[in-house]
């Protein structure tokens, strides 16, 4: 036996009891006549007393020789401790060892298995993962995924949900970013692709009369990473048939609120506010906003109209516009350097052409180096519509609409991030709504989707399909916690003639149409439910949940910002033989790149 209990299970209600304990040592204490070593496994620690002049011959030579992290046995008996450490769960405790059996040697440590370690890097961290998972707040994390994931299942299955899995290999479609593609061998010149997500299946499996579908599905996405972001994620996928946006939300919400109580202890008791894409742009800058916080952008853009800054009204005369947002009580952390910083990051990351800014002094005076360019009646315009007050400034951007909003908007979290705006105690939950259906391209010149194809129009915006395709609005909806986006989804075309018609905005041939969607547009012409879903990104919620910083936290093995698992050392070279085939579809590249030129 390797144990009868584990060792954060023992109270003083043990006390005289024989038990048998194994797990790592987390340390060896010496105190000349004892010694005191500290066990752990997944569920916490306990501490074993060794008497030296009471242990049996060779005993307490032989803990004092332990590494930290060496794997070991304990028979003992549970006795009340002379000191207790009311911190610990079984500080009311110790176990008088009589044996201590070695299972398994450690080598050294890359670093010391401990919470309180702040210089760590990170692909040190993901090198020895393992190691990284022993600490007390990775083990706490991966067992609050455990909550997560069964909270959603519990719920789903509850209300009548099937848990149906879907294939992995599957065909390429155009949905937003690059594919990760498999070649294959059998089919020589032919790809499978590692699925973005299930929507297509999800769609046929209402389609077959599944009614309503759920599944915990990995996906697969290979686009530049950041902090919220991961190659390979997993996704909480949901459908259902004959439901509206109002059935989902409500049901939708219900879940949320389960999962989060279950996941953080807190209860989300209100009614998820509900904002429609335009105003959150206009708001915020972001179609995730979070809203802990003020600093919404304000629009100045008539009051500077017709003034002498041609960087003001050359971005208004041209149908840009021209916002700020307004920072009170921090007049001595807006330096000339921070400043600069400022309009360095949002000409580096949101192709912002500046950032001006306007200040009130102590003295209720304005300055900044802008005012000369306004008479005094715009300049009282100007802080009268942002409503400057003493010891306040104002830091603006005048560009296109979207360079506007999404500068300011990104500015907005920064300046909310530095300078301890944001309340982190507090958990605001948000449903965006009626996202646009259309956007256009420059790159490609031609409109995209803004979520994906196959969804559904608002019925009084179906006037705009032959003229002002921006006006279009959809029947779709963002989950956000926190500035996160944990949650999205829409009613979905159930009309093959409406669906023919997006795909002709869109820019798509029927033949076109035919070779990426054929086998779904089949689906559509055999009788079709109206239906909806919704698609979580379960690593991104828990991760705004736990108030993680970083995705890589609720990921038991994430990989690096570069797409690189250092634990594995993946990806890497592969055996010659398994490139035979590839290296015959490579030849049949270089033949088809002969054939274009």
């Amino acid at each position: 036996m390797y144990r009868t209990h584990n060792l954060g299970q023992l109270r003083i209600e043990n006390a005289g009891e024989e038990v048998v304990l194994s797990g790592w040592v987390a340390n060896v204490r010496d105190m000349n006549h004892f010694l005191f070593l500290v066990l752990r496994d997944r569920e916490g620690i306990t501490q074993v007393i060794i008497d030296k002049e009471n242990s049996p011959e060779g005993l307490f030579e032989k803990v004092k020789a332990l590494n930290n992290e060496d794997v070991v046995r304990v028979t003992g008996t549970v006795r009340e401790r002379s000191s207790k450490n009311k911190d610990m769960p079984t500080g009311d405790i110790e176990v008088a060892a009589d044996t201590v059996d070695i299972l398994s040697r450690s080598l050294q440590l890359p670093f010391a298995i401990n919470d309180n370690i702040t210089n760590l890097s990170e692909d040190m961290r993901l090198k020895y993962r393992y190691l990284d998972l022993r600490r007390t707040k990775m083990l706490n994390n991966l067992k609050k995924r455990n909550t997560m994931l069964k909270a959603i299942r519990d719920y789903l299955t509850d209300k009548g949900f099937l848990d149906i899995d879907t294939p992995v290999l599957a065909k390429a479609t155009p949905e937003g970013a690059r594919d990760f593609i498999v070649p294959s061998r059998i089919n020589k010149g032919d790809f499978y692709a590692l699925p973005q997500s299930p929507q297509l299946f999800k769609q046929i499996l209402m389609v077959a009369g599944v009614d309503k579908y759920y599944q915990l599905a990995k996906c697969f996405r290979d686009e530049d990473l950041r902090a919220d972001r991961q190659p390979e994620f997993t996704q909480l996928d949901i459908e259902m048939s004959f439901v509206t946006q109002e059935d989902i939300l409500c049901e939708m919400e219900k879940m949320a609120k389960k999962v989060f109580e279950k996941v953080t202890g807190k209860k989300a008791d209100y009614d998820f506010p509900r904002m429609d894409y335009y105003e959150a742009m206009d708001r915020y800058g972001s179609d995730k906003p979070d809203t802990r916080f003020g600093l919404e952008l304000i629009d100045i853009t008539e009051e500077v109209r017709n003034s002498g800054f041609k960087a003001f009204a050359g971005a208004a005369e041209s149908g840009g516009s021209i916002k700020a947002i307004v920072v009170p009580g921090n007049l001595e952390k807006f330096s000339r350097k921070y400043i600069g910083d400022l309009e360095n990051y949002v000409k580096t990351y949101y192709k912002a052409k500046g950032l001006a800014h306007i200040r009130i002094d102590e003295n209720n005076e304005t300055v900044s180096p802008i005012a000369k360019f306004f008479s005094e009646a715009e300049l009282s315009a100007i802080t009268g519509k942002l409503e400057l007050k003493a010891g306040s400034i104002a830091l603006i951007i005048a560009d296109t609409k979207d360079v506007t909003n999404n500068a300011l908007g990104a500015l907005r979290l920064k300046v909310g991030n530095e300078l301890d705006f944001i309340n982190e105690e507090q958990d605001n939950f948000l449903w965006v709504i009626d996202f646009p259906m259309f956007e256009w391209s420059e790159e490609e010149e031609r409109y995209k989707s803004t979520h994906h194809p196959f969804t559904a129009i608002k019925e009084e915006d179906k006037e705009f399909l032959n003229k002002n395709l921006e006006k279009i609005r959809t029947l779709s909806y963002d989950m956000v916690l926190n500035g996160y986006e944990i949650g999205g989804g829409s009613i979905r075309i159930h009309d093959s003639e409406l669906q023919d018609v997006i795909f002709e905005k869109l820019g798509l041939s029927k033949e076109e149409a035919e070779e990426k969607f054929g086998f779904f547009l089949n689906a559509l012409r055999y009788g079709v439910p109206p239906h909806g879903g919704i698609a979580f990104g379960v690593d991104r919620w828990l991760m705004a949940m736990l108030k993680e910083d970083s995705i890589k936290e609720v990921i038991p093995f994430p990989k690096t910002n570069k797409g690189q698992d250092l634990m594995m050392e993946a990806p890497a070279a592969v055996d010659k033989k398994q490139l035979e085939e590839e290296l015959l579809l490579k030849s049949l590249y270089v033949e088809e790149a002969k054939e274009d030129k």
